[in-house]
């Protein structure tokens, strides 16, 4: 197997992703960052695995497979820990079935111990709410779906 020279921005980007994965308790962590799919898995004894060799370009549809054509996608502005209410304990933001308007906070998600909401453009009822509450999600990942 070839070896090549170690890019600093990589190593500090890998380095970021395992910290995520200790902050958050995590034995699995897939993202893509710059174009590049790092999938990290702690195994007894090890921190993580190497991420594979070749870029993977994301693929964000209009619209994601099986979902009704007037149905509207919110999506991740960034890579973060997603949570569905302000705090531990409180009432999510939303719902499915809720009725959100443009501009409402609709969830928050957690980067670098900053909280930034998350808002909808999108005006209409909550059909799916789709990552679970304290799970990464990546940058262009969906959040939610609202038909419109």
């Amino acid at each position: 197997m070839e070896e090549h020279p170690a890019d600093p921005n990589e190593l500090a980007t890998l380095a970021r992703l395992v910290e995520i994965m200790h902050e958050h308790d995590l034995d699995a962590l897939k993202v893509t960052v710059g174009g590049q799919l790092y999938e990290l898995v702690r195994r007894e004894g090890s921190t993580a695995a190497a991420p594979p060799p070749a870029p993977v370009a994301a693929k964000h549809p209009a619209v994601a497979p099986g979902a009704p054509a007037n149905v509207k996608r919110v999506t991740a502005p960034l890579v973060g820990v997603f949570y569905s209410a302000p705090a531990p304990g409180a009432q999510p933001f939303v719902n499915v079935g809720d009725r959100v308007e443009a501009v409402q906070v609709v969830c928050i998600l957690e980067a670098m111990k900053l909280m930034n909401e998350i808002t909808t453009e999108y005006s209409g009822n909550v059909v799916r709410v789709i990552p679970e509450n304290g799970e990464l999600v990546s940058l262009g990942e969906d959040l939610m779906w609202i038909e419109a």
